[in-house]
């Protein structure tokens, strides 16, 4: 990259949000990009899947002729440490409505040897091209009135498995949901909450990326602590988000062989059904 483009790039920056800053690349080459991941998005050690799900959306985002996210599938292959990657994608299919194309961040390990982190395949079009025909059947959640909901501020204490991502976030949780912050877990596999960055940016479709997968883990309700870590992830982007706050639930119906499923649907401040996804995540069962 020119030292004029690089200028351009941080002149663009200056005054973003973090969200926006913390996922932004540096082109090296034509389809490859570096970034210096934040640590400002981790959890516990580890950056959030959704954060990464978030960087590699912008970089196809680039690097396809469409610009937003119909669906994207994500392999969360080893765990990723804040400090510098190298994303590398590559076009497969693009058409009139739709382009396909896959992208892989890698870090380098300890012995310095070049290491895949996550592998995804997506495809884009074009969000404010689609009919705006709604037939469902898929309700808003049933959630309190933010004021009534309860942030990690509002604890004595940092919630056990919070980290640096909670900073980053407006998250406003259901307190129907917040049984095993108590000790009191429900059982019931189920999260629910008021979503927005703390900086007060409003969403777009990398947002509703990191969104579904930035809630505490359905797991906690389930009596279950420790790390839950993403094994496959897809998401699907059905809408442009309308400003202001997002609601956010995810339910998980099975567990077996240490394995959950995590079905998430996002709704705007319009009552529209905006993002949904689902993916499969490992527990710690003892």
């Amino acid at each position: 990259m020119s030292e004029a483009a690089s200028a351009q790039v941080t002149r663009a920056l200056i005054g973003a949000s973090e969200f926006d800053r913390d996922t932004a690349l540096t082109p090296r080459a034509p389809g490859v990009y570096d970034i210096d991941l934040s640590a400002g998005w981790t959890i516990i050690n580890a950056v959030n899947g959704g954060y990464l799900l978030a960087v590699l959306g912008r970089a196809l985002a680039d690097a396809l002729p469409h610009s937003d996210p119909f669906t994207i599938s994500a392999h969360y292959l080893t765990a990723s440490q804040p400090g510098p990657a190298v994303v590398r994608t590559e076009t497969v299919r693009t058409g009139r409505t739709l382009s396909t194309g896959q992208a892989s961040l890698f870090q380098r390990d300890e012995e310095g040897r070049e290491t895949e982190r996550i592998r995804v395949l997506a495809s884009y079009g074009d969000l404010d091209s689609l009919p705006d025909d709604v037939r469902t059947t898929a309700e808003p959640p049933a959630i309190p009135p933010m004021e009534r909901c309860l942030g990690p501020d509002d604890g004595p204490a940092p919630v056990d498995g919070s980290s640096a991502i909670a900073d980053r976030l407006m998250l406003k949780l259901d307190p129907s949901t917040l049984g095993w912050a108590l000790g009191q877990p429900s059982g019931k596999g189920e999260m629910r909450a008021w979503f927005g960055l703390a900086d007060g940016r409003d969403p777009d479709p990398f947002a509703l990326l990191l969104a579904v997968d930035a809630l505490p883990p359905t797991a906690f309700e389930l009596g279950l602590s420790g790390w839950v870590p993403t094994v496959e992830l897809t998401a699907h982007i059905r809408s442009r988000p309308a400003p202001g706050p997002l609601r956010v639930a995810i339910t998980t119906r099975n567990l077996a062989g240490g394995f959950l499923e995590e079905d998430a649907e996002v709704w705007d401040s319009r009552d529209r059904l905006v993002a949904q996804s689902r993916q499969l995540a490992r527990v710690r069962l003892a």
